[in-house]
């Protein structure tokens, strides 16, 4: 069946009219070749549309029920260059992105309300997952983007692009009750109860486990790694659950548990860096509205850690 939006146009001027000639008129065309493409539409369908009389013209059943539907194609089709036109803008499309569990309690929240506020009509599919399963998502095409933990790998730079997001200090979580120092002090690693550490397979973020492990060899420590796992909210609940303690990026401490305390550190600590990768070859207007808009409140308004 090969139908055209113009027989559907002609369809519905003689419904609404009624009459050939008037229809014709409407469409600026004569009677007999608008008679055809009605006839035409009758045979590719396979029932009549019309009753005809010398007196009169009427909708026959078939008629009746196509109305409504050509109606809704047209509607329909009128939207289509607005369409095409916002998704070569970035204005609608989908958007698949995935993000660290920290990001949530961070850049994450705050950046999708903007972005939701610019681009109503873009889709978002989003996905929690490690940095480690986004590298590879990203470079098999899974993923448009990713908020992941720094820094990427060497191999995943030849074809991915990185664009920092937040830096922040890494803190403490505690059991309560078990720092004596007045609430809300800076704790020293040595002064604390040689807890079992909870922390992520080394796998998930290589740099950061190990900057971990190095603030405690700095402050004369080895830690005995009581718990491993993978999310930021399942380390905070064993740690509530008196399990061992915790160093983590500082905007977890927005994680509130029953049991918990969140201090800084006095010793020294790395920064950890949360940014958003990219593959190279694959930006999409849409991937590039997104990267638009976060370098603009990335430079203009820099995330609280």
């Amino acid at each position: 069946m090969h139908l055209e939006l113009r027989q559907l146009r002609y369809f519905v001027a003689v419904a609404e009219e009624l009459h050939f000639g008037k229809a014709a008129l409407r469409l600026h065309m004569t009677q007999p070749p608008l008679s055809q493409t009605i006839q035409g539409l009758e045979e590719l369908l396979g029932a009549p549309l019309f009753a005809r009389s010398r007196r009169a013209v009427e909708l026959t059943p078939a008629g009746a029920a196509l109305l409504p539907e050509a109606r809704r194609i047209l509607a329909a089709s009128s939207f289509l260059p607005t369409l095409v036109q916002r998704a070569a803008a970035g204005e609608a499309g989908r958007l698949s992105l995935a993000f660290v569990s920290s990001a949530d309690y961070s850049v994450l929240p705050p950046f999708l309300r903007r972005y939701r506020a610019a681009f109503p009509q873009v889709c978002i599919a989003l996905q929690e997952a490690t940095s480690d399963v986004q590298i590879d998502h990203l470079l098999h095409g899974r993923i448009d983007t990713g908020l992941l933990i720094a820094p990427l790998p060497d191999k995943a730079r030849l074809e991915l692009d990185y664009l920092k997001v937040l830096t922040e200090p890494l803190i403490v979580a505690l059991p309560a009750g078990v720092s004596t120092s007045a609430a809300g002090q800076a704790v020293a690693l040595a002064a604390l109860p040689p807890l079992p550490l909870i922390i992520f397979p080394r796998p998930i973020a290589p740099a950061l486990h190990d900057a971990i492990l190095a603030c405690f060899r700095a402050a004369g420590i080895t830690p005995e790694i009581g718990q491993e796992a993978i999310q930021m909210q399942t380390i905070v609940s064993l740690v509530s659950a008196g399990m061992g303690m915790a160093l983590v990026p500082q905007s977890v401490s927005k994680l509130m548990r029953p049991g918990v305390e969140y201090r800084a550190l006095r010793d020294p600590t790395p920064q950890v860096e949360t940014g958003l990768a990219w593959r190279r070859d694959a930006v999409s207007p849409v991937l590039q509205g997104f990267l638009d808009l976060l370098r603009k409140n990335t430079d203009a308004d820099p995330p609280d850690a």
